[in-house]
């Protein structure tokens, strides 16, 4: 196999490969090292590599796991594999290694993943751009001058790139569906209690945060969540795994669904043009196919700022908890020499949080839950864009963070990104699918659809049919692995 074969085919077809003695598990790390050299000076999504020699081969070659062979990046937060580096994006955290795997990392091994390296993300993913002092900025491998979105932007860009077919992402408001929509991939953010965050986590962001990956096919999300979904004891959260997998769920008929069409956000803004028309055009389609399709104006319960504000009472408040640790295991300052401005600014803000001030973020997390859940009365799946605007240039995003609060600088993440965070403070399953191009540009647009509780099912039976007939396989960024050994 050669590097052009290999950036071509989807996780799940390199597995059967695999399986069938076609290709060794160590030709396939050799060439996802091939297709980093070759593209990842320019994307900069790969903060560290490692060699064939030095991948999780012997996992691989002695277990049957759904992936086995299978390349695989891990987002350098959140996760925790023995003997690798894990920094966070911060200069705070820089050299710390892990002593043992997380759980989920566990399930990565089982799954027969073979780890290659670490992806880029903003300092303590606190951002939806992957720009950080630690990392430097990952950039648009569509458009090497534009964002590539975040916090699992490293991610994104690698598997948009062709370094790997599928890579490790987490979502705390948003993180999977940005670089999703940015970088012309699918991107599922699961079910609250879905995957595990344990054991030195029980909960992220007040269970706002997730973990799972990015792709370029339906099918290989699907794969993935079906080899990491469980309980692991002593868990805050589960979602029962369903009778039936979730891979079996991708070629069926999703029925005839009730879809609400939500084309502006909730914060009184309005959605760009050329977004905005891709969503009625995929709305157009989706009827075509039997579904019916109505706009619809769905309510969160709580005001735009009194939603940003619970969020930033959570977000700010965990992330105190992180620094501290961080400051105690390296020995550093918390301090500018340490740590970016937003960041910063972020940990003094949830350093004046009070517990009353906590709990009652936790009573809009609830009223938000109650609002959502009962969107779903009156329709399968509410569609939106997944952002409002196209990706920004790199550089402009931190502009001013040395003026800002930690609540000025949620805002300004939620404003970037207004779709998607309710998925989160809810806990219901969202998905972005990469189904329409910017005809001006020729930039990846990205549509969400969010639906009840637990329903990744719905979501991939949707996912499946739309793959099939407004298909996105062929579409290639300007800087793809799949071209580099021709050029």
């Amino acid at each position: 196999m050669n590097l052009s074969e290999y950036a071509n085919f989807d996780a799940v077809d390199l597995a059967r490969l695999v399986a069938k003695g076609d290709v060794r598990p160590a030709e396939l790390a050799a060439l996802a090292l091939e297709a980093a050299n070759a593209v990842n000076p320019a994307v900069n999504a790969v903060v560290e590599q490692w060699a064939p020699e030095e991948a999780d081969l012997a996992t691989a070659t002695s277990t049957n796991g759904p992936l086995a062979g299978v390349p695989f990046l891990i987002k350098d937060l959140a996760i925790q594999m023995a003997g690798r580096r894990c920094e966070l994006g911060s200069r705070l955290a820089e050299g710390l290694v892990a002593a043992d795997d997380s759980l989920l990392m566990h399930h990565y091994r089982r799954a027969g993943l073979v780890t290659v390296g670490r992806t880029t993300t903003p300092e303590m993913a606190f951002s939806t751009e992957t720009e950080s002092a630690q990392q430097g900025a990952t950039r648009n491998p569509w458009n090497l001058t534009l964002s590539a979105g975040g916090s699992s932007g490293g991610s994104g860009a690698a598997v948009a790139a062709g370094i790997v077919p599928i890579a490790h992402a987490t979502d705390a408001a948003g993180s999977i569906r940005v670089p999703a929509a940015y970088n012309g991939l699918f991107g599922l953010k699961p079910t609250r209690g879905r995957t595990s965050n344990g054991p030195a986590l029980d909960e992220v962001f007040g269970g706002l945060g997730v973990q799972l990956g990015l792709s370029r096919s339906v099918r290989d999300s699907a794969a993935l969540m079906d080899a990491v979904q469980g309980y692991s004891r002593g868990d805050p959260y589960y979602t029962p795994a369903p009778a039936e997998g979730f891979l079996s769920q991708v070629g069926r008929d999703p029925g005839r669904l009730r879809i609400g069409l939500m084309l502006h956000p909730w914060n009184g803004a309005q959605t760009a043009a050329p977004i905005a028309q891709a969503a009625r055009d995929v709305a157009v389609h989706l009827q075509s196919l039997g579904h019916r399709v109505e706009e619809v104006a769905p309510v969160l319960g709580v005001s735009w700022e009194a939603f940003v504000h619970a969020n930033a009472q959570i977000w700010c408040a965990t992330l105190v908890r992180w620094i501290d640790g961080l400051a105690a295991a390296t020995g550093r300052p918390i301090a500018a020499s340490t740590l970016e401005p937003s960041t910063l600014a972020n940990y003094r803000y949830g350093q004046e949080a009070r517990a009353v001030d906590f709990a009652a973020a936790f009573e809009v997390r609830n009223t938000v839950s109650r609002a959502v859940g009962a969107w779903f009365d009156d329709m399968d799946v509410l569609m939106t864009p997944t952002l409002p605007e196209m990706p920004g240039a790199l550089g402009n995003y931190s502009e001013g963070a040395e003026r800002m609060s930690g609540l000025d600088w949620t805002a300004r993440v939620f404003r970037h990104t207004p779709f998607t965070p309710p998925a989160n403070v809810a806990g219901t399953p969202a998905m972005s699918v990469p189904l329409c191009v910017d005809p001006g540009t020729g930039l990846p647009i990205g549509i969400q659809f969010m639906a009840s509780f637990a329903r990744e099912d719905l979501l991939l039976r949707l996912a499946g049919q739309l793959e099939q007939t407004m298909p996105w396989a062929a579409r290639r960024p300007a800087v793809w692995a799949g071209a580099a050994r021709a050029a």
